[in-house]
C-alpha cells in the first residue's frame, strides 16, 4: 500500500508527492523524463510490507530500464505468477510482488490484468515505445484520480495532490454536492466533489500512445472487468455454501502474505468475526495462532456496544484483543484533520469510529490489518434488502413464504406487518413512480431545506440513486440480485472503499478486504436471491458455510450495526451546541445551497425527537468543514 503520483506535459515539484507521505513513510521516489509531449513525471511513496529492502523501491526500472512502474497495493498471488513467469524466462532480483507485477505487463501486456489477484492503482511508462498504462482493481479498492486538459495530464492516489493544476479547481461539483446531502452518496459517478477531477473507476484502465495521443484529447478510458450476470449460476444450498467456504478461506489465507505484523479489525458482526476465525485457522496451520492480533471499537451505550460479540470471538480464538472507545467530542475535535485525508466530506461519525480502530492498530505496531468490507454488498447484508426479496417472492407467486418472512422478521426485527406491507410495494412500482412517492414523502418530512437556487439550477429529474443506476448502466433494483449488483458496482462499495483507504492510510496501515476476492464476489452475484436471503435472515450463505467455524453467538446474530457510534444520543446531548453551530457555519458559508429555514427546522426537529433521525445534520456540517478545509467556492 503507498501513494503515487504521475503528470505528462505539466510544470509540477515534489511536493505532489510528498503531501502524501502518511501514505508511504518507508520511501520515497521521484524522477522525471523528457518527451516531445513535455516533462514526464513519476512520483512514489512506499509503505513497506513485501520485500522491505531498499532493492525494491519505486519508480521500479524492469528490463534494463525499459519499463518504469509506480504501485499502490498487493497482488496476493504474487508467488505463484513469479513462478509462472520465471518459466517464461523472466528473473527477478527482488522478493516484491511490484517486480511481479512489471514482469507480467511485460509478458501478457494489458491482458495481464486478467492474472492478478489483489487490489492495486498502478503506471507503466515504457520508455521504448513511449507508451503509458494505468488501471485500477476489479472492485475500486485502491484510488487512482486524474485531471486532463490542454496542458497534459496528470493521476494521483489522492485528489488533493492535483488541486490547482489546470483544469482541477477548488470549486463545487454542484450535482455530486447535492446527491452526497440528500442520499449520501459519493464515488457512484466517475466524478468528485472537486470540478475537473475525476476518477479511473473500478475495473478501468487507459493506454496512453504518446506517437498518437495528444493532450488535449479524451483519455482512452475502457472498462477491463465486468461482473458476471446476476443469477447465472445454480447451485444447492450445500454446494453454494461448500464453495464459498474454500474460496472464503483461499482469501483470508492469501491476505495473510506478509514481511510485517497482521491484525483485523473485529466489530463483532458476521463479517469481521468470519475473517478473524478464518485468520486463525490459517494461522494455526503456519503454526502461528500466537500473532492473531483484533482492534475493536466499543462504547458505553449497550445499543451500539457490540462487546459480547468481540469477545466471543476473541475467546474462541484466542485472539489478543485491542479496544478502542471513541468519545463523543472527538466526532468534532477530529473533524479538520479527517476531512483533509477524506478529501471530500464524509457521511457520519462512524467514520470517525473506523479512523480510531485504524489509529490505534499503528499505535499496537501493526501495520496491516484486515477489514470486512464488501459482504453487504454482494451479500444483501443490509435489511433493506427485503423490499427487493418481498418483490422477488411476489413475481414468483411464493405467498406462503412471504408471510412467512413477514412473521419472522417481526419476531426478530420488531417490525409491525403494516410497516412491512407498505414497505412491500414500493420496489416493484415502477421506477418514476417510485422516484415520485419518495420525493413527496421526502418533501413532506423534511422542509424543503433542499429548496435552494443551487438544486433548482439543476433542474434534476431523478433521485440521486437513479441517477447513479443510469449513468452507470445497472438494473432498475427490483430483485435482491441487482440491488447486490448495484451496491458492488458503485451506489455503495465504492464510497466505503473511499473512506476505507484513507482512513487507514492516514495511519500508515494497509487494509485488506478479503471478501472482495473476484472468485468470491463473481460466486456470490452469479448465485440466486434464495443464497442471500432466507425468511427474516440476511448473509445466508455466508452463516451457513461459517455455521462450524464462527460461534452460534456470532451465526445466529439477526441486528447489524459494523463500526456504528451512538451519534444520535451525542448529537441530542453533549454535541448539540456543536452540530447547531455547524449547520449555521454551512449555511454563512454556502447560502445558495440549502434552504436556511428548512434546514434549520428539519435539524431542530431530528435534535429534538420530533422526527427520525438520520445522518443529514452529519451531512451538512461535515460540508461545511470540507468547504472551509479545502477553500472551496460555488
Amino acid at each position: 500500500m503507498c501513494g503515487l503520483f504521475f503528470s505528462l506535459g505539466l510544470a509540477v515539484d515534489k511536493s505532489r508527492i510528498d503531501m502524501i507521505a502518511h501514505r508511504g513513510p518507508d520511501g520515497e521516489g521521484w524522477q522525471n523524463w523528457s518527451t516531445e509531449q513535455g516533462p514526464l513525471f513519476l512520483g512514489h511513496r512506499r509503505l513497506s510490507v513485501i520485500d522491505v529492502s531498499e532493492a525494491a523501491a519505486q519508480p521500479f526500472a524492469y528490463r534494463d530500464g525499459r519499463y518504469h512502474l509506480i504501485f499502490n497495493g498487493e497482488i496476493y498471488n504474487y508467488v505463484e505468477l513469479r513462478e509462472e513467469l520465471g518459466a517464461k524466462g523472466h528473473t527477478f532480483r527482488t522478493q516484491s510482488d511490484s517486480e511481479v507485477l512489471v514482469a507480467a505487463y511485460a509478458e501478457w501486456g494489458e491482458e495481464c490484468l486478467d492474472h492478478l489477484l489483489g487490489m492495486f492503482a498502478f503506471i507503466v511508462w515504457d520508455e521504448r515505445e513511449k507508451t503509458i498504462f494505468a488501471a485500477r482493481d476489479r472492485f475500486g479498492i485502491k484510488p487512482l484520480y486524474y485531471v486532463a486538459n490542454n496542458s497534459g495530464v496528470a493521476m494521483a492516489s489522492e485528489i488533493k495532490q492535483l488541486l490547482d493544476l489546470p483544469g482541477a479547481e477548488r470549486r463545487m461539483n454542484r450535482d455530486r454536492v447535492i446527491d452526497f446531502l440528500s442520499e449520501g452518496l459519493l464515488n457512484h459517478t466517475e466524478g468528485t466533489l472537486f470540478v475537473g477531477v475525476q476518477q479511473i473507476r473500478r475495473g478501468e484502465a487507459v493506454l496512453l500512445d504518446l506517437k498518437k495521443w495528444q493532450a488535449g484529447d479524451p483519455l482512452p478510458i475502457r472498462r477491463w472487468y465486468q461482473l458476471p450476470p446476476v443469477g447465472s449460476l445454480t447451485l444447492t444450498t450445500e454446494d453454494a455454501a461448500d464453495r464459498f467456504f474454500q474460496l472464503m478461506a483461499d482469501s483470508v489465507r492469501l491476505h495473510l502474505r506478509s514481511d510485517v505484523p497482521v491484525g483485523s479489525c473485529l466489530s463483532g458482526g458476521l463479517d469481521s468475526s468470519a475473517i478473524v476465525c478464518l485468520m486463525n485457522i490459517a494461522l494455526h496451520d503456519e503454526g502461528a495462532e500466537d500473532k492473531l492480533n483484533t482492534i475493536s471499537a466499543c462504547f458505553d451505550e449497550a445499543y451500539v456496544d457490540e462487546r459480547p460479540y468481540i469477545e466471543a470471538v476473541n475467546e474462541q480464538t484466542a485472539a489478543t484483543s485491542h479496544l478502542v472507545f471513541p468519545d463523543a467530542q472527538s466526532v468534532f475535535d477530529d473533524a479538520e484533520k479527517i476531512t483533509w485525508h477524506q478529501d471530500e466530506p464524509y457521511g457520519s461519525s462512524s467514520i470517525y469510529a473506523q479512523w480510531s480502530v485504524f489509529q490505534e492498530a499503528k499505535r499496537q505496531g501493526i501495520k496491516v490489518m484486515l477489514d470486512g468490507q464488501g459482504a453487504d454488498e454482494q451479500m444483501a447484508g443490509y435489511h433493506g434488502a427485503f423490499g427487493q426479496r418481498t418483490a422477488d417472492l411476489l413475481r414468483q407467486h411464493r405467498y406462503g413464504e412471504l408471510l412467512r418472512m413477514f412473521r419472522e422478521r417481526k419476531k426478530m426485527h420488531g417490525l409491525s406487518m403494516r410497516e412491512q406491507v407498505i414497505a412491500t410495494f414500493l420496489p416493484v412500482v415502477p421506477r418514476p413512480v417510485r422516484a415520485l412517492a419518495l420525493s413527496m414523502r421526502r418533501q413532506v418530512a423534511q422542509h424543503g431545506w433542499l429548496d435552494s437556487p443551487v438544486f433548482k439550477s439543476l433542474g434534476r429529474q431523478t433521485s440521486a440513486f437513479a441517477a447513479g443506476l443510469e449513468s452507470n448502466q445497472l438494473a432498475d433494483v427490483n430483485t435482491v440480485g441487482n440491488l447486490s449488483m448495484a451496491l458492488t458496482d458503485s451506489m455503495n462499495l465504492q464510497m466505503l472503499l473511499h473512506w476505507e483507504d484513507r482512513n487507514s492510510m492516514a495511519h500508515s496501515i494497509e487494509s485488506r478486504v478479503p471478501f472482495l476476492d473476484h472468485r468470491l464476489v463473481e460466486l456470490n452475484i452469479a448465485l440466486g436471491s434464495e443464497h442471500k436471503i432466507v425468511g427474516a435472515e440476511t448473509k445466508s450463505i455466508l452463516r451457513r458455510a461459517m455455521k462450524d467455524t464462527m460461534p452460534a453467538k456470532i451465526t445466529n446474530r439477526q441486528d447489524k450495526l459494523g463500526f456504528a457510534t451512538p451519534e444520535e444520543v451525542w448529537f441530542k446531548s453533549v454535541l448539540r451546541k456543536q452540530v447547531e453551530e455547524g449547520v449555521e457555519d454551512t449555511l454563512r458559508l454556502y447560502p445558495d445551497v440549502l434552504n436556511a429555514d428548512g434546514t434549520r427546522r428539519l435539524v431542530k426537529g431530528m435534535l429534538n425527537g420530533d422526527a427520525g433521525f438520520n445522518f443529514i445534520p452529519w451531512r451538512i456540517v461535515s460540508l461545511g468543514i470540507w468547504g472551509r478545509r479545502f477553500g472551496v467556492s460555488l
